[in-house]
């Protein structure tokens, strides 16, 4: 598979750098094309460097891995090279020091995103969970269990595309409905955010699947 980055940053570096020793084809785009040329060296693997343009048009899979708050500028100045592409937001619309989410009580940052792209790109919100870390592990399993991604999304094959990166880096995919639940992804993961902020352990909110329903 084809995948271009948006951003040359930590997000970018992880994901790619796990999708690039799978096997797939990676073109870093950035601002600064030097910025990109050097991660793409980093990756090895006959991964590339250049503009955002050239990402976007290089990708059959575009990873959307900038700030919130440069995101739409981001794929608004590609928008024409998006048509008919897979791109994932990893974005997060929060921050410190509230964690609250910046986009308020207004459509999703994944919409938002999926409109800058001016319909042209099928979005599915993923990869936004975690910190980058974390998507660095190899693999991301814990207590014997891989970890779970989350996807939103309206288009079976983009969502089906994006099962097959996740599984790619050791993970599970997780449906989290259509990209109208995106929302609620981003919501929960701000709030989860918060409470690790705070000191405490999101993970122990959940009970375990089986009495999730109802304890037997």
């Amino acid at each position: 598979m084809r995948i271009g980055t948006l951003g040359a940053g930590n997000m970018a570096d992880a994901l790619a750098t796990q999708w690039a020793r799978a096997g797939h084809e990676v073109f870093v785009g950035a601002r600064t094309p030097s910025k990109a040329e050097a991660l793409a060296a980093r990756i090895g693997a006959g991964a590339r460097g250049g503009t955002l343009g050239e990402a976007a048009e290089f990708g059959e899979v575009v990873l959307l891995a900038v700030w919130w708050e440069g995101a739409l500028d981001v794929v608004e100045a590609v928008a024409d090279a998006l048509g008919g592409k897979v791109l994932i937001d990893c974005t997060n619309p929060t921050g410190p020091p509230d964690f609250t989410l910046r986009t308020g009580d207004g459509p999703s940052a994944a919409q938002r995103i999926a409109d800058a792209a001016r319909g042209g790109a099928r979005v599915v919100k993923a990869f936004n969970t975690c910190h980058e870390s974390v998507w660095r592990l190899t693999p991301p399993v814990f207590d014997g269990r891989p970890l779970g991604v989350p996807l939103c999304g309206d288009d079976a094959d983009a969502l089906r595309a994006v099962r097959s990166l996740v599984r790619d880096i050791g993970c599970e995919p997780v449906d989290g409905g259509g990209l109208d639940r995106a929302g609620l992804l981003e919501a929960t993961t701000a709030f989860a955010i918060g409470v690790w902020a705070a000191g405490g352990d999101p993970a122990a909110m959940f009970p375990p699947l089986e009495v999730a329903a109802g304890a037997p």
